[in-house]
């Protein structure tokens, strides 16, 4: 065997005496799992309006967008989906690319300029991390949630351009970001907020409008931000909102909007109908506290480490990587479907089972799958 292969073989040998091995689990159609690994918040993937539009869509455009946005591959459904964005929102423009990933690193980049200092939480995602490393700019991280520290690193670098990175929601724990305090200690410096709003969108704020409209910071000249299209909206993409002219910078710049072809026009049309249905979602968005606010008290009554159910982002501590896997296992094996975070996906090195609660699963089964959480907790 070629002496490459022959290394990653050994280092596939190392994750998996580590507890580390990933695998693919497929799964059909009509797997009757109860889903608490998903990102489908408000059950809207497979809502039959959604459906509908994106089907029309499809019919009418075909399968793929054929195209970068700036080639062919922009569509009327891509700009009407935008131009709601926006409008939910209170942003002057919005952007859609083909991944949240993609919008997040496209978006970091296009905030730098030279001698930009980035400050990033501790507890980001892996695409901010990856945007910060991306744009080649001194980056500083900060401990998990700590505006303190913040404050202190851009008090060190004064007259330099400067940019805060967070998410609103964490993706790994779901305890939410001080966005408010944040706010107040970037501006005092003149420094940019961007806030990934992806576990936000559609779960908190004024008609689902997300954490930082929640937190009073909808349209502010300096704040942009980020969400995918994958998760209360039940479809894919992501999405860049801020001023106009920082829009304008991205489409004239940002390398993972020019050279990636678009998204699906039928997704693009079948997200447009998702939001509809999300921004009139009151009712689901209350179901969805009641139901993390539940399920926290329940599995903190059997004895088990749980974070705090800012959002609809449980996340259940795991003794070791081995564990947490076995602990998945068992529970997939009983018909409940529970996300499974080891390190390196782990800004910390512990391993959880990540729980994220949605409303679409009767109510019911939503309980039955905490019993069966717990009843095969390690």
């Amino acid at each position: 065997m070629a002496d490459w292969l022959t290394a990653l073989d050994r280092r596939a040998e190392l994750r998996a005496k580590a507890g580390l091995t990933r695998r693919l689990h497929p799964r059909g159609a009509d797997d009757a799992v109860v889903d608490l690994a998903g990102n489908d918040y408000l059950g809207l993937a497979t809502h039959p309006e959604v459906v509908a539009v994106a089907a029309k869509a499809l019919s009418e455009y075909g399968l793929g967008a054929t195209g970068s946005r700036l080639v062919r591959g922009s569509t009327y459904a891509h700009h009407a989906l935008e131009d709601t964005l926006a409008g939910w929102l209170g942003t002057e423009r919005a952007l859609v690319f083909s991944s949240g990933y993609l919008a997040n690193v496209g978006a970091v980049r296009a905030l730098v300029r030279p001698r930009t200092l980035l400050v990033s939480d501790a507890h980001n995602h892996a695409s901010l991390i990856d945007g910060c490393r991306v744009s080649g700019a001194e980056t500083v991280v900060t401990p998990h949630a700590d505006v303190a520290a913040v404050a202190a690193a851009l008090a060190a670098a004064p007259g330099r351009p400067a940019v805060v990175v967070t998410e609103s929601v964490f993706s790994v724990d779901g305890d939410l970001a001080p966005l408010a305090r944040l706010h107040a200690v970037a501006r005092q410096h003149g420094a940019v907020l961007l806030v990934d709003d992806a576990h936000a969108l559609g779960v908190t704020g004024p008609a689902g409008a997300g954490a930082v409209a929640a937190a009073g910071l909808a349209g502010e000249p300096d704040v942009v931000v980020t969400a995918t299209l994958s998760k209360a909206l039940g479809g894919a993409g992501g999405v860049v909102a801020g001023p106009a002219g920082y829009v304008r910078h991205l489409v004239e710049t940002a390398r993972t909007f020019i050279y990636d072809t678009a998204l699906p026009p039928a997704v693009a049309a079948g997200v447009h109908a998702a939001v509809e249905l999300a921004r009139a979602g009151d009712d689901l968005r209350a179901e969805l506290a009641e139901r993390a606010d539940l399920a926290a008290s329940r599995l903190r009554a059997a004895g088990l480490e749980v974070s705090a159910p800012d959002a609809a982002v449980v996340s259940v501590t795991a003794p070791t990587p081995e564990a947490a896997t076995a602990w998945a296992a068992a529970c997939r094996d009983r018909g409940v479907a529970v996300g499974c975070f080891r390190p390196p996906s782990t800004p910390d090195s512990r391993s959880r089972l990540r729980l994220t609660i949605g409303a679409g699963a009767p109510r019911a089964d939503f309980e039955r799958a905490l019993e069966v959480i717990v009843e095969c907790a390690p």
